[in-house]
This record gives C-alpha cells, sequence and structure tokens, in this order.
C-alpha cells in the first residue's frame, strides 16, 4: 500500500517520462469540479487581484465575517504552503481574515510572489490567486483517495480515519489504520458498498454515513469519466453542525487523455511548471530537470535512465533527463542544446545515442550546428552506435570541433563526470 501512498522523485518521474502522468489543478479549480459532480464543499472563490479579494470578501457578507473568520489560501501547486514563506518575507500560504480589507491586503501580499515551501525548492512557485472560503470547524477528519492500485492492478478506494496528515507516515506506523476497497471499474461503487466503507471510518447515523457514502462513490464517478489518475481528499470532515464536507483536494490527470478532456486541461497552469519542461513539451522532447551538472541528451527512456546511473557510478550527477526520442531531426537536437545550456549548473554535456530507428548522422548533424550557432563553450562528449555511426563519426571529425568523442560507455560517463567538476 505504500507504494500506493506514492511520492515521486526526480528519477521515478524520469523513468515514465516518456508516458507523462502528472497535470495537477489549483484549489479553487479542484473545488469547482467537486461541486460540478454533487459533492458538498465549504463555500470558496478565487480572486486575482488584491481588489477582487476584498469585493470577494464583501459579498461573504459582513453576518457571516462577524460570525466566523474567512480562511485566504495561496494557490499554487505544492504541498505545505501554510508553513511556507514568500519570496517578499511575508510569511504562510493560509491565513484567517476577517474583514475585507485584511483578505486584500494579504492578497498584496500573496499574489504576483513566489512561495516557498518544502515541495517547491529555493526558488518557489509563483502565486496567481489565491482563494477565499468560509471557515467550517471539523468535529472530525478522515483520509480519502480514489487510486490506480499496482497490486491490484485495478481502481481502489483509500480510506483513513485519521485524515488531515501526512497518509504515509499513518500507512507507516500504523498499516491497520488504511482501509482500501477495490473498485469495480465498469460498476463503481455501490451504495452498500460505500455505506460500508463509512461505517468502517466511524460515521454513527444514517444521515452521515449516506453523505459520506455518496462522495465516495461521485468520487470514483469523476476519476473515471475524467481519466484521472489520482484523488486525494485531505480532510474529508465531518463538521460540528453535522455536515460531511471534502475540505481540500488533489487532483492528477492522465496528460495521454488531453485530447478528449479539453475542459480539464484548459486549467494547465504553465506557471507552476519548470519553464525548461514547458518549452521541452512543445518540442516533443522528454525532459525532466534535475539538480546536477551533468547535461545529458539521450534517445530512450531505459538508456537515458542507464546512462543517469552510469554517471553516478563514475561521481557524476545528472542535470537533467532528455530522451530525444525516435524521430529527432538536427532542429529538433539545436532546441535540446538550448534547453540544456538554459541551466547554469551544466558543467559539461553527454551525448550517448544508440542509433537504431534514430540516425547517428542526424544527431552529428544537430550537434555540429548547435555548437557552432550558439557558440558552445561547455565541453561536450559524444557516444554515437549504431545506423549511420561511422558516417556520424566522420562528420564530427571533418568540422574540427572539440567534440569528445568515445565507443565505450563507461570511458565517455567517466569523462562527462571529469570534466563537470
Amino acid at each position: 500500500m505504500l507504494s500506493t501512498l506514492r511520492k515521486a522523485g526526480s528519477l521515478a518521474r524520469a523513468a515514465s517520462a516518456g508516458q507523462r502522468r502528472f497535470l495537477s489543478i489549483h484549489e479553487h479549480q479542484s473545488m469547482t469540479l467537486l461541486n460540478s459532480y454533487g459533492i458538498p464543499t465549504p463555500k470558496s472563490i478565487a480572486a486575482k487581484s488584491p481588489e477582487e479579494a476584498f469585493e470577494v470578501a464583501k459579498n461573504f457578507g459582513a453576518s457571516y465575517l462577524c460570525q466566523e473568520r474567512l480562511v485566504i489560501k495561496a494557490q499554487v501547486l505544492a504541498g505545505g504552503r501554510g508553513k511556507g514563506k514568500f519570496d517578499n518575507g511575508f510569511q504562510g500560504g493560509v491565513h484567517m481574515v476577517d474583514s475585507p480589507a485584511q483578505a486584500q491586503e494579504i492578497a498584496s501580499k500573496m499574489i504576483g510572489s513566489s512561495l516557498i515551501t518544502k515541495q517547491t525548492g529555493a526558488q518557489g512557485r509563483l502565486c496567481n490567486a489565491v482563494m477565499l472560503a468560509e471557515r467550517r470547524q471539523p468535529a472530525h477528519e478522515y483520509y480519502v483517495a480514489v487510486l490506480n492500485d499496482r497490486a491490484s492492478q485495478g481502481v481502489v478506494l483509500v480510506a483513513s480515519a485519521q485524515g488531515g496528515m501526512n497518509i504515509e507516515e499513518v500507512a507507516a506506523k500504523d498499516p491497520d489504520a488504511i482501509i482500501t476497497t477495490p473498485i469495480d471499474f465498469a460498476n463503481g461503487l455501490s451504495k452498500a458498498e460505500a455505506i460500508g466503507v463509512a461505517q468502517k471510518l466511524g460515521f454513527k447515523d444514517e444521515k452521515t454515513q449516506s453523505d459520506a457514502a455518496d462522495i465516495f462513490i461521485n468520487l470514483y464517478r469523476i476519476f473515471k469519466e475524467k481519466d484521472a489518475t489520482q484523488i486525494e481528499i485531505n480532510p474529508m470532515a465531518l463538521t460540528t453542525d453535522g455536515e460531511v464536507l471534502c475540505m481540500d483536494a488533489k487532483f492528477g490527470f492522465d496528460d495521454n487523455a488531453e485530447f478528449r478532456q479539453k475542459d480539464i486541461f484548459a486549467l494547465r497552469d504553465i506557471s507552476q511548471e519548470e519553464p525548461s519542461e514547458v518549452r521541452a513539451q512543445k518540442a516533443n522532447l522528454n525532459f525532466i530537470k534535475l539538480d546536477g551538472t551533468v547535461g545529458c541528451l539521450v534517445n530512450g527512456a531505459g538508456l537515458a535512465m542507464a546512462t543517469m546511473d552510469v554517471l553516478s557510478l563514475h561521481g557524476g550527477q545528472p542535470a537533467n533527463f532528455l530522451d530525444v526520442g525516435g524521430g529527432a531531426t538536427p532542429e529538433t537536437v539545436k532546441e535540446a542544446f538550448e534547453i540544456l545550456l538554459e541551466d547554469p549548473k551544466v558543467k559539461s554535456i553527454f551525448i550517448n545515442i544508440f542509433g537504431g530507428i534514430m540516425r547517428c548522422d542526424y544527431i552529428a548533424e544537430g550537434v555540429i550546428k548547435a555548437t557552432k550557432e550558439l557558440n558552445l563553450k561547455v565541453p561536450l562528449v559524444v557516444r554515437l552506435k549504431g545506423t549511420k555511426e561511422q558516417e556520424a563519426k566522420e562528420m564530427i571529425r571533418e568540422s574540427g570541433l572539440k567534440i569528445e568523442a568515445f565507443d565505450s560507455l563507461d570511458e565517455a560517463a567517466e569523462r562527462a563526470s571529469r570534466l563537470a567538476i
């Protein structure tokens, strides 16, 4: 189950880069999607400017603000927002507000600044909007998720009565606290099955059991109908006034379904993504930015992973995963070089090509063109094997450029690693 409740690291993402499956949407967009399927949430409205935040808070009504303060949340695609810090020094991405003026003031410190959390890295992520939501008091918090489960090779509903906390830690410390229910892909959850889960979670009366069950059923409807890869509600709450609400939501969607989920993919916010990855995607390059100093240009995801392993074996650290695929052209290779060189940490570039479908002479032409046009200063190590290998090597020799060519993968990786020191 821990593998199902996964945390994807950089290399795990890289391994699946050929089939990207990680579109995420903002919290306010998730709330709108939940509501469209009849799933109850606290009332919430997004604002994209401090002035708009003022009007949103004002429209909640003075009577509401007198009784309960609103919650204002920075809309960035990262966890740990409440404990985060903005690059302008403002502390925290989640605050309580008790007046429209205060909502405007806090929004002015959030919008246009980058929020740095434990998940964003030092550069943080730009906050383009805030969400104002009514504050609802939970009597108890639960965790609910709909996921693809590798063990059962199907979809499961994962639930726990220990919500509002890191579910991986709960699963590690108390595996029995996790309730896993397989879902029939075609038919979904029956009402009886869903009520059974609600009862196991500790809902006492028929109304709250039925309300929780309806949420479980409709979450799976979203999962199936919208080609989701993950839906995580943490927490789902039973409020002090007896309502069952989804207080926070995290969605992931299958990028391969973009052609039939136009409404979902229209929600994509590229300001939350690594710019080099966005650029690479437009050029049909599978690229994941990492933290090392050796830029990698490889064809094939498997060879790219092996290249990174061999670099690490020789003391090098890959700066990226980059698979140019089997249909790369000289122009594509030049684009790949430009993306690699945008990273100031790159101290050497290692090109490792096995020419099966991909022709080595195309790679060589692109390398020579990029080296000349970009006035390349970074040391370049090349290993070319396979189709049109000899022609490619001859092109490199005749170019007169300072390109170090190797036949051995070990020798090439060792050289690239040393040059990056």
